[in-house]
């Protein structure tokens, strides 16, 4: 059904589920499945029709969109997405988990291939970053993990709530720190576009910042990220 990436030339071919939510590297994602399109997607995933069981997700530019027919309704930077959990239903649907894995450029779309779309991809990795010295980065994270921790705080009880690991990854630490924020799309797609890894940490401390300077003035609160349940899984167009 799909060929295997090829990573020499950074290409690859990918199916394609346009949501309305933007998935960033290393974040889970739980969706249900029940469109017959996207269930024949799922049993391909699940037999091993598809390589790697992976995906891409890739974000709708409205939410007024029912049918994707050209890349002029999708944004142009998406996230792939690996199958890990899949449970099929007894009517067909499925419940599934899947974990994001890296974010790609759409070239092109065939909508004529499968059931499901299937795009032309190439990867898009991160900037090569000029030597910065290790205090200065220290810095960057201590700051942005700061501002992660004045959101936490503004929106949820101490017990909703963990500080994320710590693992060294400077390039990851974005993703991870914004991961169960409540951020608009236009700033999550702003975080997945952006190459340098430094400018992307930037990027996030100022809107978790921001974020938390509303939730304090406005005195309202996003659920905990435990309870969120049926109300994050992301519109698509099952």
């Amino acid at each position: 059904m799909t060929e295997p990436s090829d990573e020499s030339s950074g290409k690859a071919i990918l199916p394609l589920f346009p949501l309305q939510t933007v998935l960033l590297p290393g974040t889970h994602l739980p969706l249900h499945i029940f469109e017959p399109r996207y269930r024949q997607l799922m049993t391909d995933l699940v037999g091993d029709v598809v390589p790697d069981r992976e995906f891409g997700v890739i974000a709708l530019r409205s939410a007024m969109i029912r049918e994707v027919s050209g890349p002029e309704h999708v944004h142009e930077v998406g996230c792939s997405t690996v199958l890990r959990e899949a449970k099929r239903l007894p009517d067909g649907r499925f419940d599934v988990v899947t974990t994001a894995r890296r974010r790609f450029r759409l070239l092109e779309i065939d909508r004529v291939s499968a059931p499901y779309l299937i795009g032309a991809v190439e990867w898009v990795p991160d900037d090569r970053v000029a030597s910065v010295h290790g205090d200065t980065v220290n810095r960057l994270a201590d700051v942005a993990k700061a501002a992660h921790r004045r959101y936490c705080e503004s929106a949820w009880n101490a017990e909703d709530w963990t500080t994320p690991p710590e693992d060294g990854d400077i390039a990851a630490l974005a993703y991870r720190l914004t991961a169960d924020c409540l951020l608009p799309m236009e700033d999550r797609q702003r975080l997945l576009e952006e190459t340098n890894p430094l400018r992307r940490l930037r990027i996030a401390c100022r809107l978790l910042t921001r974020e938390a300077g509303f939730l304090s003035t406005l005195g309202a609160v996003p659920m905990p990220p435990g309870e969120l349940g049926e109300f994050t899984r992301p519109s698509n167009l099952n």
